[in-house]
């Protein structure tokens, strides 16, 4: 899924909120919520660009490591559902 912001502009958009702009204002020309403002507040809110670019690197790296453990975890269902059955 593509997402509709870069981290880099959500970050922005945070920081014009964080300037004194209102959240409504910010959110209004950017076409969001003020639901969605405060969700991407809440995950990127403190950080610059280079902090993003890092959590998107280590999300990334994470949701693979999740899918080879799945992986390696079906592999060991099977092989002791195998090893179990008399032939």
């Amino acid at each position: 899924m593509k997402a509709r912001f870069t981290d880099e502009q959500i970050i922005s958009m945070i920081k014009e909120q964080e300037s004194g702009e209102k959240t409504a204002d910010v959110c209004r020309r950017h076409g969001i919520s003020s639901a969605t403002f405060y969700k991407y507040k809440s995950k990127y809110g403190g950080m610059e660009p280079s902090d993003a670019k890092r959590l998107r690197a280590l999300e990334d790296e994470n949701g693979k490591l999740k899918k080879l453990l799945a992986e390696q975890m079906l592999d060991n269902a099977m092989l002791r559902d195998i090893n179990s059955k008399k032939w």
